[in-house]
């Protein structure tokens, strides 16, 4: 290649084009379009840091349960769908107390959660027929509650394959069923 033919290159190489130029232009890809995550990433509606002032898992009980997709609530606990799922089916069971460290909860609140976790994992197999779940506590902020204020702990339905490339490349979840009709399966499944 010559000289001026490689400077070619090299010029149109660096020729930056805006993307807008492509925004009505059909290509092979379908996409799939969940402006509703963007709440959730930029920020809107999450409570304050110090959640003591404003917290959504202290306003919960207060609401209808389809309304604040409750699944079901015991004495101590209640069982309460993610608003941001990790997979469909992804519960939260939440004291109504609000403390925010395990080793605060009383030995029967700790009883009421781990009871309902049995009964979320037994609801979610009956309404879904998971493979397996993800059960966890993120205890504080730096060990990656969101919420970290007010204790809960997660009880996460898994298939084999639900980890596809959408979360790693697009970083987004696929969800096949709206959270009011799972809400409703479960609340039903539970019972």
């Amino acid at each position: 290649m010559g000289e001026d033919a490689a400077g070619q290159l090299a010029g149109e190489a660096a020729r930056i084009e805006d993307s807008f130029d492509f925004a009505a232009v059909p290509d092979a890809f379908q996409r799939l379009w969940t402006p509703h995550r963007m709440v959730y990433i930029g920020g809107e509606g999450k409570p304050p840091s110090d959640a003591e002032h404003h917290c959504p898992f202290c306003d919960i009980p207060s609401r209808e349960d389809a309304d604040a997709l409750v699944v079901a609530r015991g004495d101590l606990v209640y069982a309460v769908l993610n608003l941001y799922p990790y997979n469909p089916g992804h519960l939260m069971v939440v004291p109504y107390r609000h403390i925010a460290d395990y080793t605060e909860l009383s030995a029967e609140e700790a009883v009421e959660m781990s009871r309902f976790v049995q009964r979320a994992m037994t609801a979610l197999r009956l309404a879904a027929g998971p493979q397996g779940f993800n059960i966890g506590i993120n205890q504080g902020a730096v060990g990656g509650a969101g919420i970290a204020a007010h204790l809960h702990q997660h009880i996460v339905p898994r298939w084999g394959g639900d980890m596809n490339f959408m979360p790693i490349v697009g970083q987004t979840r696929v969800l096949p069923q709206l959270l009011a009709e799972t809400r409703a399966l479960l609340a039903e499944a539970w019972s």
